[in-house]
């Protein structure tokens, strides 16, 4: 699966790591329900870490289709809450 983060770039994540990343997506979805603006921060910041760890860099002139698209670090809990459908950012969480 290729994953874009945005402002950053696309990375190849194999498609076994997405339990854990959904785990992260229940809890930044939690976290945004009840307006929790430091823990939104944080579970955000682990989530794009856990991208990054976990997936490899593909190069910045590789133009690959996107199969999920992730807010920048530093996008706010509002930006996030435009990027959401009912699913989360993680698909089939």
């Amino acid at each position: 699966m290729i994953v874009r983060i945005m402002g950053e770039g696309q990375v190849r994540l194999a498609d076994s790591h997405l339990t854990q990343l959904n785990k992260l997506d229940d809890e930044l979805l939690a976290e945004m329900e009840h307006g929790d603006g430091p823990g939104f921060r944080r579970t955000l910041q682990d989530l794009l870490t856990k991208v990054r760890e976990m997936g490899e860099p593909l190069p910045d002139d590789s133009l690959e289709p996107s199969d999920l698209i992730l807010p920048s670090p530093d996008a706010t809990l509002e930006d996030v809450r435009e990027m959401l459908s009912d699913d989360g950012l993680i698909p089939g969480g």
